[in-house]
């Protein structure tokens, strides 16, 4: 299998149910739905909704119930998104190689898009009701999405790490920081696409275990790649979270520690991967490189 080519044919995909789902840039509104239109089409790796597309093939997934999800999914990824760039969280003026939303279309316009991105997200989800009306699996794939968006999930990660700015923390709060504000979305986007394909509570329970393990390594990636990469590289901002005296994982356990321990993460994901009767080779794939990302 040639990696790249495959990684390169699905996020095209991607782009395409993302764009079918969005608002039309119309009425005396459209200045919000132009911002949210110009958040979710600045480009991305598009990791949500590929990870929950992947486990729904996993498990055998064949129906097109799946769109709606990944579109709203990337919807309130996004969201989160233009809500940190703004002044009073991290303020960022690039996101993703250009000028972030409240830059270009003022901060209050900014606050309104990030709430319409996080609307409209249950409003597309919803319409997987349309694809599969009698079906329980889209209401359970429902409250994953809205609990794992809300306060036990990415709000309250975000929560903890705005509060823990300027303070001392230890490992055990860190890693609760990282399982709710990053691991979250991961683990809600995987557990969707097992759902919705049918897949066992013992299975279930597996990907959750696979997808806290995703989130945790991802975010210490991106932890060390906020001091060993470039703006050019990352397409946004590098030093963010000395700027904003966050800490991190990188400066609780030292560069060398987390580098480590992301690759043992990451093994310890695929070894679970590997552990599961049903195969996705691009899957496999795909958590190896989110390791060894630089961007």
């Amino acid at each position: 299998m040639d990696f790249k080519k495959e990684l390169e044919l699905r996020v095209q995909r991607i782009e395409e149910i993302i764009k079918k789902y969005l608002p039309k840039e119309e009425g005396y509104q459209k200045i919000v739905i132009e911002a949210m239109n110009y958040s979710i089409l600045a480009g991305g790796k598009r990791l949500r909704p590929m990870l929950m597309q992947e486990t729904y093939f996993l498990f055998g997934g064949k129906s097109d119930v799946i769109e709606p999800f990944m579109a709203a999914m990337e919807m309130i990824h996004t969201y989160s998104l233009v809500h940190d760039d703004l002044p009073a969280m991290d303020d960022d003026d690039y996101r993703r190689g250009r000028k972030t939303t409240h830059l270009v279309f003022g901060e209050a316009v900014g606050i309104l898009a990030g709430d319409a991105l996080l609307n409209y997200a249950f409003e597309t989800a919803l319409t997987a009701l349309e694809k599969e009306p009698n079906t329980v699996t889209v209401g359970k794939a429902l409250k994953v999405l809205a609990s794992k968006a809300g306060i036990y999930g990415m709000i309250g990660g975000q929560t903890v790490d705005v509060q823990s700015v300027d303070q001392q923390i230890d490992k055990e709060k860190i890693d609760f920081i990282y399982e709710l504000k990053t691991g979250a979305l991961i683990e809600a986007s995987m557990l969707i696409g097992a759902i919705l394909a049918g897949a066992t509570k013992n299975e279930q329970i597996i990907i959750r275990e696979i997808a806290k393990d995703i989130g945790l390594a991802f975010q210490i990636q991106d932890d060390i790649l906020d001091v060993t990469s470039t703006t050019e590289i990352l397409g946004k901002p590098i030093g963010s979270d000395e700027k904003n005296k966050k800490a991190t994982y990188v400066t609780l356990m030292g560069l060398a520690q987390a580098q480590d321990d992301v690759s043992e993460i990451s093994k310890r994901a695929i070894r679970k991967v590997d552990s599961l009767v049903v195969k996705n080779e691009f899957l496999t794939e795909l958590i190896k490189e989110l390791v060894s990302r630089e961007k």
